[in-house]
């Protein structure tokens, strides 16, 4: 585990192996899939009320954010966790992982193509929900809420296992349009909000995530290995709040070109403003 300020701390990784023997794996369709198109800058826009939900998986939904950074040298035994999440849920969850990387690694020698001062500054936020705020790399966070070191697979099936039986709030996302430039229009759907907290307000999330990225450092702590990454968080915008029942219209978002289509998901979620917990969810794949 690696703090801010290069204090170094010693990450005790739990076998990739634990996450598979904790429960048997079974096969499960993600949230929401739809055909679609290919984004990096985006814009939300207001839509009409009455535009038509996608069917909704059975599964339960759960985010699970992974900050990490190219730089850090014990992230890819957590990025391998995380990609074994995706590929092997466990029975009735469907994992969607929003893999973000940080920018405070960036000055020890190694630029994480990937990382975003915003990504940085959404963790920050977790961070300062807990008794001791101090960053460090690789941390997960289930849903909004608990939070632990990245490569912990036994945490980390516990965490999604206690999260899979709280109430969710129904979220469909269906991609409307995308024109020549490929800029498409997703449609966003949540029903009434249940799972946050008594009094406060929640918003819509648009995210983009793009999966099978691979680097190749020549300097830092991972100089001369290969780094293989989930699904690396490509876009992040804030479409709207939500009223307490619910929420319906369009978010723009703009596909790069250079991104593969097929390994490019589109994910919607509600987030309770205060408590940052996370109540629904749903994903789109761009190549289905």
């Amino acid at each position: 585990m690696r703090k801010i300020g290069n204090l170094r701390a010693k990450l005790l990784i739990a076998p990739l192996a634990a996450f598979a023997m904790c429960a048997a794996f079974a096969s499960s369709v993600r949230a929401q899939r739809t055909s679609t198109s290919t984004a990096t800058t985006s814009q939300a826009t207001p839509a009409k009320s009455d535009a038509p939900a996608a069917t909704a998986s059975t599964d339960k939904p759960v985010i699970v954010e992974l900050f990490t950074s190219e730089g850090c040298s014990d992230c890819p035994p957590a990025e391998a966790l995380a990609m074994r999440m995706e590929k092997q849920p466990l029975p009735g969850i469907d994992m969607i992982v929003l893999e973000e990387h940080v920018t405070y690694w960036n000055q020890y020698g190694w630029f994480d193509p990937f990382s975003s001062s915003d990504w940085t500054q959404r963790q920050m936020e977790y961070v300062g929900k807990t008794p001791k705020p101090n960053p460090y790399t690789p941390e997960m966070v289930i849903d909004g809420q608990q939070q632990f070191p990245g490569g912990d697979a036994q945490k980390a099936q516990a965490a999604i296992e206690t999260d899979a039986h709280t109430p969710d709030t129904p979220v469909t996302i269906t991609a409307a349009s995308l024109d020549a430039k490929g800029a498409g229009d997703f449609k966003i759907s949540v029903g009434q909000l249940v799972g946050g907290t008594p009094g406060d307000e929640a918003d819509v999330w648009i995210a983009v995530t793009e999966d099978g990225l691979h680097s190749a450092p020549d300097a830092g702590e991972n100089s001369g290995h290969t780094l293989y990454h989930a699904a690396v968080l490509r876009y992040l915008h804030k479409v709207g709040p939500v009223q307490a029942t619910g929420f319906s219209g369009n978010a723009r978002v703009k596909i790069n070109s250079k991104w593969d289509r097929k390994d490019v998901n589109v994910v919607a979620f509600v987030q309770d403003r205060k408590s940052l917990k996370i109540i629904g969810a749903a994903l789109v794949n761009l190549g289905s």
